[in-house]
């Protein structure tokens, strides 16, 4: 004879319960560092620790405001940038008609720093590359260009799904094929397609490309302006070290005024460093029909091809560990025409056709390379092997977050606008200390006050609802430590109140199950038996009304911004686990309080009159009204 329904061995649900509370608890501790206490601190938004601010202004051509369209469609990238990790609750507005204001909770200077890169993806062909000789060439002077801030992007290798094309090229001085000559002063054609910078000398106002290569060719002088556009290939130093002294006023110019040069010129001019191409305004080399010429590990100058596969020939991206090498990657998806792309320009490196590619551009399998090139830098340069028919990886010296970070910008696309950004500002958690401490007291009295009336009105099930409200504020707890390491999720303020309201959500299917329960005991059923068939009935309830909840935060995280979003997010989590809460405690809790005494006590087990017995009714006559006699 098969067991009634609803009946179950309440150890197995308590065993499986506790081992979801080692597993998480190993997660929260083993996985941070630091001392216990930073262990046990969830990651805190913006409004509750403080955290930084920086304002991205948008640059354009004419120094006019940029349409607000392309100002809204680059605010959503950052912002979906910021929350590529997941609920990180970075608050990303527009201000005035140019200004993006950006604010991250925690230290996040570094990530700050990148949210506003354009992120134009490029895979050119490497025709030459030149060793970086401005160095050795150069005598440093008061006024030469400075070092741009951030450090290039480590170089390394791209692999592929068919075959796997190695990173392995020297970087010997570019002699090899020359380039067609131009005119004697050639005309600017900065890959930006005209988009300017702000001055180095500091005016408000922007310049045009003209200026800049006015004010270039003012401080190289005729005679070295002339001698440079003469050139074919990059002077051999080593044979004649004064070779480079009529080139000296190049090294004097600032990365804006180096951006509007031709491409030739920043290949051959000995005396312009890499230093100064790395440091070119957002967008420099962007136009994907001119050449460009771009630095590796800022090493050595590379002259690259017109850009034959773009970063919207891109389907996906993501960042993985690969498990062969042991190292992350970022894997790329084209779309179909990107993928034709793709395999005619592998083809094309991969046989030179054409040659193209001279010596000095060739790898150690003698093959051409392709450079995968992001806004200014090159982030890999690999000898294609083989006609690459399939999906690629890149890859190079990534982390974990280093290779998210990538893939969330291929992902989300570039911008549509070039950006500068201004000063870093902290953001002060004095405000949000205040109201994290009325949050928590706000939240222990609501708990205190369905405590008290539990214990008021249920008595000995009033414990049930104690033991679970705290279970499942562990669990939450812990949660919320693991998933600020894992994806990024903060909690603010809105995230508090989500946790505040999932209380009532608890207490209402306290109240089914508990009603339920009398019910079946009021119907004659002694309260042993009426423990089973009071939880089937009610559990059907419980995950409906909970189903509802969670849909509702579903939705309203899907269609809000900002901190509604936090607020959606964690009233669904609180709901989650209030069901593994439900299934995995409460009711294997009540089977054995059911065997107990005093669970049969009407003062004691808090189910009052129904378990108080008729003087005139005859023992074993059925309560329910509906069984008639015989």
């Amino acid at each position: 004879m098969a067991p009634p329904q609803g009946q179950m061995r309440p150890g197995r649900q308590l065993a499986v319960l506790a081992l979801l509370f080692v597993v998480l608890y190993l997660l929260v501790f083993l996985g941070g560092s630091g001392s216990i206490q930073n262990r046990l601190e969830p990651k805190l938004g913006l409004d509750l620790i403080g955290g930084s601010r920086v304002t991205y202004t948008a640059t354009t051509a004419n120094g006019q405001a940029p349409p607000s369209d392309q100002l809204e469609e680059a605010r959503q990238i950052i912002e979906s940038r910021a929350n590529a990790y997941g609920v990180s609750e970075a608050e990303v507005v527009t201000e005035g008609d140019r200004n993006i204001v950006v604010s991250l909770a925690g230290e996040s200077d570094d990530a700050l720093a990148n949210l506003g890169q354009a992120a134009e993806l490029r895979f050119r062909k490497v025709l030459k590359i030149t060793a970086d000789t401005a160095a050795a060439a150069a005598a440093p002077t008061e006024s030469a260009a400075p070092t741009p801030g951030a450090t290039p992007t480590p170089s390394g290798s791209a692999a592929a799904t068919d075959p796997t094309p190695s990173a392995s090229a020297s970087g010997g001085q570019g002699g090899g094929t020359p380039a067609p000559s131009g005119s004697a002063t050639p005309e600017p054609t900065p890959s930006a397609t005209g988009t300017a910078a702000p001055p180095a000398g500091g005016e408000g106002t922007a310049k045009t490309p003209e200026q800049l290569l006015a004010d270039a060719r003012a401080k190289v002088g005729e005679a070295g302006w002339a001698a440079a556009s003469a050139l074919e290939s990059p002077p051999d130093l080593s044979t004649d070290p004064t070779a480079a002294q009529q080139y000296q006023g190049f090294s004097k110019l600032t990365p804006q005024e180096v951006a509007v040069l031709d491409p030739k010129m920043q290949y051959n001019v000995p005396t312009i460093s890499c230093a100064q191409l790395d440091g070119r305004p957002p967008g420099s080399i962007q136009a994907a029909d001119k050449q460009a010429v771009s630095c590796e590990m800022g090493a050595q100058k590379m002259m690259l091809d017109v850009a034959k596969v773009l970063g919207t020939d891109v389907g996906g991206a993501s960042g993985v560990l690969d498990q062969q090498q042991g190292e992350w990657v970022v894997s790329l998806d084209f779309t179909g025409q990107g993928q034709r792309k793709w395999t005619a320009l592998t083809r094309e490196a991969f046989e030179n056709t054409g040659g193209g590619c001279d010596a000095s551009a060739l790898g150690d399998q003698g093959k051409c390379r392709v450079a995968v090139v992001l806004d200014n830098e090159v982030i890999s340069s690999p000898e294609i092997q083989g006609v690459l028919t399939g999906d690629s990886q890149i890859t190079g010296s990534f982390n974990a977050k280093s290779a998210n970070e990538l893939a969330g910008k291929l992902r989300y696309g570039a911008l549509p606008l070039t950006f500068t950004q201004q000063e870093v500002q902290n953001v002060s958690a004095t405000l949000g200390t205040e109201h994290l401490r009325a949050g928590l007291l706000a939240a222990g009295i609501g708990m205190a006050l369905v405590i008290i009336y539990s214990f008021f009105y249920y008595r000995l099930l009033g414990t049930v609802i104690f033991l679970s409200l705290v279970l499942s504020g562990l669990l939450v707890f812990g949660a919320l430590i693991v998933l600020g390491r894992q994806i990024g999720y903060t909690l603010n303020l809105a995230g508090i109140a989500g946790f505040i309201v999932s209380l009532g959500v608890a207490a209402d299917s306290f109240v089914i199950y508990f009603e339920r329960l009398k019910d079946e005991i009021r119907e004659g059923r002694s309260p042993r038996s009426a423990v089973p068939r009071a939880w089937v009935r009610a559990r059907r309830t419980i995950i409906s009304a909970n189903a509802i909840t969670l849909m509702a935060a579903v939705v309203l995280y899907i269609v809000s911004v900002g901190t509604v979003k936090g607020f959606a997010f964690a009233l669904g989590l609180a709901t989650i686990l209030d069901l593994v809460v439900v299934f995995l405690f409460r009711h294997p809790i009540m089977t054995m309080f059911a065997r107990t005494r005093a669970f049969l006590s009407p003062r004691v087990s808090g189910l009052g009159r129904v378990l108080e017995k008729d003087p005139d009714e005859q023992p074993g006559t059925p309560r329910n009204p509906r069984v008639k006699e015989a």
